[in-house]
């Protein structure tokens, strides 16, 4: 990477290299384990100007998202999730179902969306991917297929009016056009509204060594202090900022037009502080994060291998995009993980990009009564221990890779 492409600069400094691997949603079917399969380069990097930490974008949108294999619905605190968000939303913003108008971008399977149905309160995904748009209008909650552009959020809001409302959750950190996609934000957003955006935090990521939620979907990764910057770049102001246990530490960032949006909130302030605290603004805070990247690969290698001679068998929990960056990195194959499971049926009988593991129905974990379970979505650790609860029943552990290698002995 040459420039930034928030702001220009060449100023660019490494931050961790990953190696090359496979885009991390492209799990393959069986007639396809004998074909090649394309790596791309996966290395972040940091502006030293604007601070906005970035990898190349070696792979488009387009080739990721029009067939997508993630749908939100299947995790149940992430749904709930959505659900408080709106009940939230709907109380700062004002909304009242007689006028009042909502647009979501990325809205993915309508799993907040419909909150917003159930309310009366007339409302709009913009949605690429065909397959999981398709599955919110089975919902009931209007979906537009088409990827956020100015040009986008300019003929949604002639057809339907200016939004009160923009919802752009989990996905500013997935479009290579930060300027563009923002700018088509503020075509959508009522020149008196709200955008609300959810992304995760650089700040946890680096602190906690969440190295696995770099993927090649991610082109950009958000300190308060950037989203500032890339925010004023479509015309919007930050004025408010939460910090959400989602995602292992993300951030919503509560924006108005620059016209209206006053003085930020004192949150604001405080975040900002922190990100300074943590030398997010210079370079020491990114020297040491490579080393501690290295030691999550060595530990989980060495469990995985000790088990392995002891004749122990291990399986993993969950097919998600960050958990193909862990397996990628650490060169894990069917020899140390035989296969793993999700609740999602378009992964069933697939096999994991580039490592080629299995990926099975949940229920083949209480068959197989493995000795330990690897959770690859370990942003989910209170959900899944509740869930997978009932391993306990034979004496089998759960495994947590991130933010350092934990066995856990579940009660039942």
């Amino acid at each position: 990477m040459t420039r930034c492409r928030l702001c220009g600069s060449e100023a660019m400094a490494s931050v961790v290299d990953l190696g090359a691997t496979p885009p991390c949603e492209s799990f393959l079917a069986a007639d396809q384990l004998d074909q090649p399969e394309p790596a791309y380069p996966l290395h972040l990097q940091v502006c030293t100007d604007c601070w906005l930490a970035q990898i190349p974008p070696l792979i488009t949108p387009e080739e990721t998202f029009k067939e997508y294999a993630y749908f939100s619905s299947f995790s149940t605190s992430w749904v709930e999730h959505a659900r408080a968000f709106v009940d939230g939303a709907v109380e700062r913003a004002g909304l009242d179902a007689s006028d009042a108008f909502v647009v979501e971008v990325a809205s993915n399977d309508g799993y907040l969306l419909k909150h917003v149905v159930d309310r009366g309160i007339r409302c709009l995904g913009i949605e690429p991917s065909v397959n999981v748009g398709a599955a919110a209008r089975d919902k009931g909650v209007p979906t537009l297929t088409e990827f956020l552009s100015p040009e986008t959020g300019a003929a949604v809001r002639a057809e339907h009016g200016p939004a009160n409302l923009v919802v752009a959750n989990n996905v500013y950190a997935h479009i290579p056009d930060v300027i563009g996609f923002t700018q088509g934000l503020r075509a959508l957003v009522a020149d008196d509204g709200w955008v609300s955006i959810e992304v995760q935090h650089l700040l946890t990521l680096i602190e906690e060594n969440q190295y696995d939620t770099i993927y090649h979907e991610h082109f950009q990764y958000y300190t308060v202090a950037s989203a500032i910057r890339a925010l004023a770049s479509g015309g919007l102001t930050l004025v408010d900022v939460e910090l959400l246990p989602t995602h292992g530490g993300s951030i919503r960032l509560w924006s108005r037009p620059a016209e209206v949006a006053g003085e930020p909130s004192e949150r604001v302030a405080d975040v900002l502080a922190r990100e300074k605290a943590a030398g997010l603004q210079e370079l020491s805070g990114y020297t040491e994060f490579s080393a501690r990247v290295a030691k999550v690969r060595r530990d989980l290698l060495k469990f995985l291998i000790e088990a392995a001679e002891r004749g122990e068998t291990v399986v993993g929990y969950g097919a998600p995009g960050k958990g193909n960056t862990l397996l990628n990195h650490c060169g894990i194959r069917p020899d140390l993980l035989a296969y793993t499971v999700d609740r999602n049926p378009y992964k069933h009988g697939r096999f994991t990009p580039g490592t080629r593991i299995p990926i099975l129905a949940p229920e083949q974990i209480a068959v197989d009564k493995p000795d330990y379970v690897l959770v690859l979505p370990w942003n989910l650790r209170a959900e899944l221990t509740e869930q997978l609860s009932y391993v306990h029943e034979w004496g089998g552990r759960l495994v947590f890779p991130i933010p350092e290698l934990s066995i856990v002995e579940v009660q039942s």
